[in-house]
């Protein structure tokens, strides 16, 4: 690593603990010290660039310095910076609530803010409890959960997730919840159709909420891809099953999504490609454009009006956060928002969708790619020690990290889940961009896999 780079590294890991990182790697991996971004790229202090392909954990939608949110900030910082939201109120969020409400699943028409993905989840939990609570069901307690599913790391969150990498070692501070088998469509038969395996995964979740409805506030899913749990897919019809038989139960579904919102599987929000209307939808990483720490948890009427009461009756719901609705994440948000309207976004990435798998489907017939599969704008690539039995590689070996460590020197940010290469660029990539990251991955996939 160069001098310059070097200077920053030697601060940093005197003082900075990174997350999802064993820190001892980065005595062999230092970590890369970032001066600037433009657009797909990030760019060290030596000058070399690298080309953002998971959109920097997956929250930047249209590029890193975009002016047009860069200017909305700059305006908002000049006016109001934050405001406590107890009380009082400032036109960004009030401007953003309205402009949510507009384009979600019809009936969503309430909007709770909290600053990250793990605490609007936490909302959505709390909220739904609650809401049994002050309607007087109060047995109702536990939450239904997908195998392989993730929806964050504070305590609440962890607990309705099941990626055992992430729970294993808290699962004595957690709630109990229920466990259903996930419609994963990786695991489906030879010759059987995505939305045939859905259709017969969704048996299991139709007996747990027969045998569990009375003490269940809600399920809660990520719509169409599990994404921390190596993007595993499932098709759209398993939603809309779900959505009838929560209904019929008398259940909530709350839809996680944080990773898969803002245009990431092809529409505005996943939920769309099922026709359905969740009871709460989280929202946040891209909800900013990736600028700023913003999340939303939108709900009904019904729900609102189950917390709506006398002061006395104590049934208000009392979670807070210091910078809940903060007036520069509202108006980053805003402006992605205007963004996604005037320039045609959706239309725009079914072409680069397009190109993407197109370039990344040649991958399918490689010797030890077990799979490649895509929805919108997020492509996986499963790699497997043997392609005919899709036996995984052991994790203790690594392979991603080959693939990883193999972009880098290639100029291209990639961060595969264990054994799984994805892609989830900005929305700005260019097609040119997308044939380099796809080629780099290539690369990468051949050094992996060649001993």
């Amino acid at each position: 690593m160069s001098s310059a780079n070097t200077a920053y590294i030697t601060r940093d890991l005197a003082h900075v603990w990174h997350p999802c990182t064993q820190m001892k790697d980065h005595e062999q991996l230092p970590p890369i010290p970032v001066r600037r971004g433009e657009g797909a790229w990030l760019e060290d202090y030596e000058g070399k660039r690298y080309l953002d392909a998971i959109s920097s954990w997956w929250v930047n939608l249209f590029g890193h310095a975009n002016p047009r949110i860069n200017a909305a900030v700059r305006a908002q910082l000049e006016e109001l910076e934050q405001v406590i939201l107890a009380g009082f109120t400032h036109e960004p969020v009030i401007a953003l609530s309205e402009e949510l409400c507009a384009i979600a699943p019809a009936g969503l028409t309430r909007c709770f803010y909290a600053d990250n993905g793990s605490s609007a989840v936490e909302v959505a939990v709390k909220m739904s409890f609650h809401f049994w609570h002050n309607t007087g069901r109060s047995a109702k307690r536990r939450f239904l959960t997908l195998s392989n599913s993730y929806h964050g790391e504070t305590l609440g969150a962890l607990a309705v997730g099941n990626v055992e990498l992430y729970k294993e070692i808290y699962r004595p501070l957690l709630m109990d919840v229920i466990t259903v088998p996930s419609p994963d469509c990786f695991q489906r038969e030879r010759g059987e159709s995505p939305a045939e395996y859905s259709r017969r995964q969704f048996a299991h979740m139709e007996a747990a909420l027969g045998k569990h409805a009375q003490e269940a506030c809600a399920v809660i899913v990520e719509p169409l891809v599990q994404c921390a749990g190596g993007m595993r897919m499932y098709d759209p019809v398993y939603l809309t099953l779900l959505r009838e038989a929560c209904d019929r139960h008398q259940v909530h579904l709350i839809a996680d999504e944080i990773a898969v919102g803002f245009g990431r599987t092809g529409t505005m929000f996943a939920c769309e490609q099922a026709g359905i209307r969740p009871d709460f939808m989280c929202l946040s990483k891209g909800l900013t454009g990736g600028y700023l720490p913003l999340s939303a948890v939108m709900t009904t009427e019904a729900v609102y009006a189950a917390f709506y009461d006398e002061y006395v009756k104590l049934n208000a719901f009392l979670h807070s956060h210091s910078f809940t609705g903060n007036p520069l994440g509202c108006a980053a948000a805003r402006a992605s928002l205007a963004i996604f309207r005037d320039d045609h976004v959706l239309e725009a990435n079914r072409t680069l969708a397009a190109r993407l798998g197109e370039r990344a489907g040649a991958l399918a017939d490689h010797p030890h790619v077990a799979e490649v599969r895509q929805r919108g704008m997020i492509l996986a690539i499963e790699l497997a020690a043997d392609k005919a039995s899709r036996a995984p590689y052991p994790w203790q070996e690594r392979r991603g990290l080959r693939v990883y460590r193999h972009a880098l020197t290639r100029g291209v940010l990639l961060r595969p889940i264990g054994n799984v290469v994805y892609f989830m660029p900005p929305y700005v990539i260019t097609p040119a961009e997308i044939d380099l990251m796809v080629e780099v991955a290539r690369e990468g996939i051949e050094s992996a896999t060649c001993d």
